[in-house]
């Protein structure tokens, strides 16, 4: 099907309309961009295509690479995974610490960071050299060998990383990181740096809408168990503690970054990607959560 009209009209009613929220500022990196850029793109099974506005502009992707972290770590690990992370929406903020005292440093998901450090600890434990490894993997699972890491924006997140930090130890007093803490959080901030595109980002998720099969060559990647695993665990816990509302309002599996990024997959059909740097109070993309609101109930194609 061609969103081409849907995405181009809703586009420009959320454009015209009031930017909301505020940058993440508390990564000095992510201040300096440019507030009212605005790019989407979606890439179907079908192979269409469509992008409007700033989608070819790479921005910092954040905690959406958290949702291909795990797709390797699940790969690599199995269901053996599950014994060092959870599966449940935490209902609090994406860096608390309390709720990891109540579950004995056992984080409650793999997209808040306590749950991306404990599966950066298994990648550097799997992998002879992570960073590496982990962007071979990923040039091979988005068919796209030109993405790379961010040097700048690591070293601006380590600068004032001082609450991962305490994560990272909190959880190994637990003995629920096998490494080196500053190797992990080394590494972590390494992969929330990375830097792709609208066009990018829905290309590369295309592969969940197609449960875990490469469309350009048909590889599969992942299985269809690991695949559907993972977009529901998107479904439930990709919005930080605004996943049930997104869920409420657009109804397919996605996740987000605190860089203004939101990709979302609709099974058998499509995956898309906004970028909107302003974020709202819960820490995602305040036109991103607009456009796809109204995008899936003008398309209906919420997986309800």
């Amino acid at each position: 099907m061609d969103y081409s009209e849907e995405i181009r009209d809703i586009y420009e009613v959320v454009k015209n309309n009031p930017n909301k929220g505020d940058t993440a500022t508390y990564i000095p990196e992510l201040a300096d961009v440019d507030p009212d850029s605005f790019g989407i793109h979606i890439t179907t099974i079908d192979g269409d295509e469509f992008g409007i506005g700033d989608y070819k502009h790479r921005f910092s992707i954040q905690s959406i690479v958290k949702v291909l972290t795990l797709s390797l770590a699940y790969k690599m690990l199995g269901k053996r995974i599950w014994n060092r992370l959870g599966v449940e929406p935490s209902g609090t903020a994406f860096n608390s610490l309390v709720q990891l005292e109540a579950d004995n440093g056992i984080p409650r998901n793999p997209f808040i960071n306590a749950g991306a450090l404990v599966i950066c600890d298994i990648l550097i434990s799997k992998l002879n050299n992570p960073k590496a490894d982990f962007l071979a993997f990923l040039k091979n699972f988005s068919g796209n060998p030109g993405i790379s890491y961010s040097d700048t924006i690591a070293k601006s997140e380590k600068s004032k990383g001082y609450r991962n930090i305490a994560l990272c130890n909190f959880i190994k007093s637990f003995q629920n990181i096998d490494n080196d803490p500053n190797e992990v959080l080394n590494f972590y901030f390494d992969i929330c740096s990375i830097k792709m595109n609208c066009n990018e980002l829905s290309r590369t998720f295309l592969l969940y809408a197609n449960n875990g099969r490469k469309v350009s060559d048909n590889t599969q990647i992942l299985t269809i168990s690991q695949s559907k695993r993972i977009k529901s665990v998107m479904q439930t816990c990709g919005f930080y503690d605004e996943s049930g509302e997104f869920t409420f309002k657009v109804g397919l599996p996605g996740k987000s970054g605190v860089g203004g990024g939101i990709v979302a997959v609709c099974p058998k059909k499509y995956a898309i990607s906004i970028w909107s740097p302003k974020l709202n109070s819960k820490g995602n993309s305040y036109r991103g959560m607009k456009f796809l609101e109204l995008f899936t109930t003008r398309t209906e194609t919420s997986i309800f």
